[in-house]
């Protein structure tokens, strides 16, 4: 998989940590892993703190019960997993084992604008169809029911920002590219098939599901029950988030999609 990812990166010089390099920098791999480890922890162990309560969507699910299948369910092995394809990504690309706090703080910034910048499309989505409420509304579906409280919801928040990222982005995306222009597209129209492809899967994963195709079966009985509206808004988020991630690297595309579900929670908290 980091083969396919590693095909994906925009050629650039080798450069350091420094400010003047930002924008090559941020996209890292190893600079990606370190930005969201504070959210993978914090994910991990409020999932761990809230026990049965505890929030999960779809991606994380979908990604345990994959494990499951193939024999190897240990809890922390999929927290394991995102560090193991960011390490080999980086380690592929043969990039310096060198870190700035500078680098971080700003990609912190970067991806408050980003969230910020969803939101206020959200919103003009929201005005254009008269349904502001349920634009804001699209943002995850959990795989549990959580408990009101705010910091299950913030828990669920974080985990969508990395586990959706790591599933539809760093994972499907590059699959489907490469299946794309393997199938006899250019590389441009790969890209652009890539993105809506596995945006339309990115949106219809957040509502019920019961589909069969021959003998497989498609469930997926938590959800939402089906809007056009607010699957035209994910479907959109996905092609932002897929753009985000082509051009500034997974750590930007799951801090701005964590911060997005973060300002959702607000929004809706305080009106």
């Amino acid at each position: 998989m980091a083969t396919a990812a590693t095909k994906l990166e925009l050629s650039a010089p080798a450069v350091g940590p420094f400010a003047g390099d930002y924008w090559q920098v941020s996209r890292r791999p190893l600079v990606s892993l370190v930005f969201v480890a504070p959210m993978l922890v914090l994910y991990e162990v409020g999932v761990l703190a809230l026990g049965g309560h505890a929030p999960r969507n779809g991606a994380d699910v979908w990604l345990r019960s994959s494990l499951d299948v193939l024999g190897i369910g240990q809890y922390f092995l999929l927290p394991i997993l995102v560090c193991g394809v960011l390490l080999g990504w980086h380690y592929l690309r043969r990039d310096p084992w060198t870190i700035s706090p500078r680098v971080l703080m700003r990609m912190l910034a970067e991806s408050l604008v980003y969230a910020l910048a969803l939101l206020l499309l959200a919103r003009v989505q929201g005005v254009i169809f008269g349904h502001l409420r349920a634009a804001l509304a699209a943002d995850i579906t959990l795989a549990t029911h959580a408990p009101p409280g705010l910091f299950s919801r913030m828990v669920g928040y974080l985990g969508a920002g990395i586990y959706e990222e790591l599933l539809f982005r760093l994972l499907l995306l590059p699959l489907a590219i490469t299946g794309l222009i393997a199938a006899g597209l250019k590389p441009r129209a790969g890209v652009v098939g890539g993105i809506v492809l596995t945006s339309l899967l990115f949106s219809a994963a957040h509502y019920q599901l019961d589909l069969w195709f021959g003998p497989w079966h498609l469930a997926m009985p938590v959800g939402d029950a089906w809007n056009l509206f607010s699957f035209t808004f994910r479907f959109l988020a996905g092609v932002y988030f897929a753009v985000l991630f082509q051009s500034r690297g997974f750590g930007l595309a799951a801090g701005a999609h964590a911060l997005y579900d973060i300002a959702v929670a607000l929004c809706t908290q305080w009106s």
